[in-house]
């Protein structure tokens, strides 16, 4: 796509977007969090800088799933009582919003999904609590409230002032994973798998001293 900017309101740096339907970015070099309304950016709130992590990915980064290219654009950060991660926001060259997460070295890649039947409510998810997605049957095996830390990049929708977040993950026989994330209402439902980073064909990724 031809790559669109727009100044931002807080600070006027130009604002360049990778991703047409990108809902919300953050300024660079102000840490404003702005909403997109067409071209016309609102400003509606800041973010704290994400910290470093060992991780390889950065904003920039691209590869290949499937068959299909993508490009990180966006990441959301979050820590929890094990550690922290991250869940970077991918463009995919077919048009679709995928996020990777990025865990301890523990990578995942899903897509959101559609739920077939009432999800359950966030305080009733327990050990073998089974969730159905079209004909696949997940059982859970985790919650987790997780603390938000910031955002930086594209983001396929409004996420910036959250507080505590609450996940509850799934996993079914074949390895696949699913994953409500209640902070909104109802919960949404991320579908995927378990990913190795050398078979995911990266490029730019972040420079490590002595690499």
């Amino acid at each position: 796509m031809t790559r669109r900017t727009a100044p931002c309101p807080n600070c006027g740096a130009v604002i360049e977007f990778a991703w047409a339907d990108a809902v919300q970015t953050t300024c660079s070099y102000c840490r404003s969090v702005l909403v997109r309304h067409d071209l016309d950016l609102e400003k509606v709130g800041t973010t704290a800088s994400l910290p470093l992590t060992p991780s390889p990915l950065q904003l920039g980064t691209e590869g290949r799933y499937k068959g299909d290219a993508f490009t990180v654009i966006g990441r959301l950060g979050y820590e929890w009582d094990r550690g922290g991660w991250s869940e970077w926001h991918l463009r995919m060259a077919t048009g679709k919003s995928g996020w990777l997460s990025d865990a301890q070295a523990d990578y995942e890649i899903s897509f959101l999904a559609q739920t077939t039947a009432s999800p359950p409510l966030a305080d009733t998810v327990k050990p073998g609590t089974r969730l159905l997605h079209g004909p696949v049957t997940f059982a859970a095996t985790s919650v987790t409230r997780a603390r938000y830390t910031g955002t930086e990049g594209e983001l396929p929708f409004e996420y910036w002032d959250k507080r505590e977040v609450v996940f509850a993950d799934f996993r079914a026989p074949t390895g696949a994973f699913a994953t409500l994330d209640y902070s909104e209402e109802p919960p949404l439902l991320f579908v995927g798998e378990p990913v190795d980073l050398d078979k995911l064909d990266l490029r730019n990724m972040r420079p490590f001293e002595g690499w």
